[in-house]
């Protein structure tokens, strides 16, 4: 059984051109970063996606990404060797892991994992706070600068920006908790 001190955790975000009626959502964005105990925060990545899709006006409003960011982007399946690299053998963060497992499903039989949601943890760590978005936590348990300071010139709904920020938040968690020596399932 490994001990969360012993685990190398990559989070990753996606992203997306925002759902429309009767087309399915597509990412326009990843990023990843990994974090341990031992290690700190390194090999940040980030790439906008190709899509053949337009962006919806409402996911535009929210990440600012738009067409002429997309224009000499790769296409999410091109970039399999990097995300196979960086997600193998490793703990996968995500906040609201739901989007993230959907657009990785671009890869059947990955093996990526096990899976560690921060929102979830968020939810049942902090049951009394009036949001769990992943801003607003960082916000109220004063993590946002911290994120800044490993992605700087960025914000929140740049997708790495917001894994780091999945990152800061599960090391605050494991911290607060002091939870280094007890086995990683203990977050399931």
């Amino acid at each position: 059984m490994k001990l969360l001190h012993q685990c190398l955790f990559t989070a990753i975000d996606f992203e997306s051109a925002g759902a429309a009626p009767g087309m399915t959502d597509t990412p326009v964005q990843v990023g990843l970063m990994s974090w341990s105990l031992e290690g700190g925060h390194v090999d940040a990545f980030v790439s906008h996606l190709h899509t053949d899709r337009p962006i919806q006006w409402s996911a535009r409003k929210v990440h600012g990404i738009g067409p002429k960011d997309l224009a000499n982007a790769p296409t999410l399946l091109s970039l399999w060797p990097e995300l196979k690299k960086r997600l193998a053998g490793a703990v996968v963060v995500a906040h609201g892991k739901g989007t993230e497992k959907r657009f990785l499903r671009a890869f059947p039989g990955h093996g990526f994992g096990p899976w560690i949601d921060t929102l979830l943890l968020a939810r049942a760590a902090w049951p009394d706070l009036p949001d769990h978005s992943l801003g607003s936590i960082c916000d109220q348990l004063g993590l946002s600068d911290q994120v800044r300071a490993l992605v700087p010139e960025k914000s929140w709904h740049d997708a790495l920006f917001d894994a780091a920020a999945s990152l800061v938040l599960l090391r605050h968690l494991i911290q607060s908790l002091n939870a280094a020596n007890h086995p990683l399932e203990s977050l399931f």
